[in-house]
């Protein structure tokens, strides 16, 4: 099983960049990825003309199975409500195949700041209760993350959500929101963050990506994933950045 995870499009005239969101869109339509998570910023201010030109080109990734959550700048001026327009629940729960994908709207309007709040952990619960690989998408980030400066943008409730995912046995946290690319190990569920994906909005020395997790279970009698995470640049090169068993 194929996963491409991406985030951060920022469409607006100021900050998207079309050729290398061509070179990537070449480069996940070629991995003809299972499923396609986008973890929100799709664009920069949450306007309807912005939606209306990122919804286009979203709608060219080759992949019938996508998951999209919003972030804080789609939030921003009502935005939230074109989402919904356009990408139906901002909080979804959908089984494909063997793999149950969460995502939720860490957003507040106009808020940078993220939270989920404790109403929304009972059924994120009972959407974890079976034995499929699980996935747990969201913009904001769980844990800090190296390089991106004085920390004030972890989720508001992250310590009690960590807690909830940990108990669920989550084996994949799929974040976005500080353009900086990282994998987290924690308790044997991988926490990926990406980088900006074709936004000119990078941070230090890092450069527009996606991430393509793999994920096997050879055995269906037993739970043993064998997950590789790489990291996807425009022109296709690819790094593998870490490979587990879970």
């Amino acid at each position: 099983m194929q996963i491409v995870h991406l985030s951060d499009l920022h469409f607006s005239e100021a900050y998207f960049v079309p050729e290398i969101a061509e070179s990537m869109l070449q480069s996940i339509n070629q991995l003809d990825p299972d499923i396609v998570v986008i973890t929100g910023d799709l664009t920069e201010n949450g306007f309807s003309a912005e939606y209306d030109g990122v919804k286009k080109f979203i709608d060219r990734i080759a992949c019938k199975d996508k998951v999209l959550v919003p972030g804080n700048h789609d939030s921003k001026n009502a935005g939230y409500l074109h989402f919904e327009d356009l990408f139906e629940n901002r909080f979804s729960n959908r089984n494909l195949g063997g793999v149950t994908v969460v995502g939720v709207d860490s957003s507040q309007p106009d808020i940078d700041e993220g939270h989920l709040g404790r109403e929304n952990y009972g059924w994120i619960k009972e959407a974890f209760s079976g034995q499929n690989f699980k996935i747990f998408a969201l913009h904001h980030h769980l844990v800090p993350i190296p390089l991106s400066g004085r920390e004030n943008s972890v989720l508001v409730d992250a310590g009690d959500v960590l807690d909830l995912l940990n108990r669920c046995k989550v084996n994949l946290v799929l974040c976005g929101h500080c353009h900086i690319p990282h994998v987290w190990n924690l308790n044997n569920m991988l926490v990926v963050n990406a980088g900006t994906f074709c936004s000119s909005k990078t941070r230090g020395k890092t450069t527009q990506c996606f991430n393509l997790i793999q994920a096997e279970n050879e055995n269906s009698d037993n739970n043993n994933w064998k997950v590789r995470v790489s990291r996807v640049f425009p022109q296709g090169k690819m790094e593998l950045i870490t490979k587990t068993v879970m």
